[in-house]
């Protein structure tokens, strides 16, 4: 329905009557447990349901899904996102996290240190999760590999902008203006400025290795991973 002004101005009772019963045809009509809608949305649950008994139309409220005493919504997966808790944000979402994004030129730091990266351009105005190292799984070229993400500015190496890094395990290949997806698994630590590359190389070392065990134990499906073309993923 294009929200025009004269939608928005329907009350509760007026939107139930002239567009879901006699437009739509509703009979039965399910809402969420917090779900309001009408002018102002100053009628609630009990209020629709006395407007449905007047013209035929059932009103169910649907109970919220909670998971360890959280009621789950988008505003607690976004919470959980922003903190880097992407372990979290998938059990809520029923998937990991997914960015998509084209693969542009970087600084080819991480190349020198033999952690060659592919610098994301997400393809959406999407959240980006807190900075840090992640444990990720990749879709590219047709298929799925394990890797490490980093987000954040490279304070290593006094970097300014934020930039979304991933390193596929046991890839060889030219990505540049391909189209990739970043399914993120688990954070593996905060981001920090170290003394010098050397030791920042084994810090990557020791993510990778850590980043494998995660992977290597997470067990993937269709219902898990999800295609890069797919951008059907909540949060932004």
């Amino acid at each position: 329905l294009p929200f025009t002004p004269e939608l928005a101005a329907l009350s509760a009772r007026d939107f139930m009557q002239l567009v879901l019963y006699r437009q739509l045809a509703v009979r039965t009509l399910l809402t969420g447990y917090d779900n309001r809608f009408g002018h102002n949305r100053s009628e609630g649950f009990a209020d629709y349901e006395a407007y449905g008994r007047e013209m035929g139309m059932e009103v169910l409220a649907h109970s919220p899904f909670v998971m360890g005493g959280v009621k789950v919504s988008s505003s607690v997966i976004r919470s959980f996102l922003q903190e880097g808790e992407v372990r979290l944000a998938a059990q809520c979402l029923g998937y990991p996290y997914l960015l998509s994004g084209e693969v542009v030129s970087g600084c080819h730091v991480g190349t020198g240190m033999g952690f060659p990266t592919a610098n994301i351009r997400p393809l959406a105005d999407k959240l980006i999760p807190a900075t840090g190292a992640y444990a990720v799984m990749v879709t590219a070229e047709g298929r799925q590999w394990q890797g490490m993400m980093n987000i954040g500015s490279r304070p290593t190496f006094d970097g300014r902008d934020t930039t979304l890094e991933v390193n596929l395990f046991d890839f060889d290949a030219n990505l540049y203006g391909k189209t990739i997806g970043v399914s993120l698994v688990e954070r593996l630590r905060d981001e920090r400025k170290f003394r010098n590359a050397a030791e920042l190389t084994n810090q990557l070392e020791h993510d990778a290795d850590e980043a494998r065990r995660i992977l290597g134990s997470w067990q993937t499906s269709p219902a898990t991973i999800i295609p890069p073309t797919n951008e059907n993923n909540p949060p932004s």
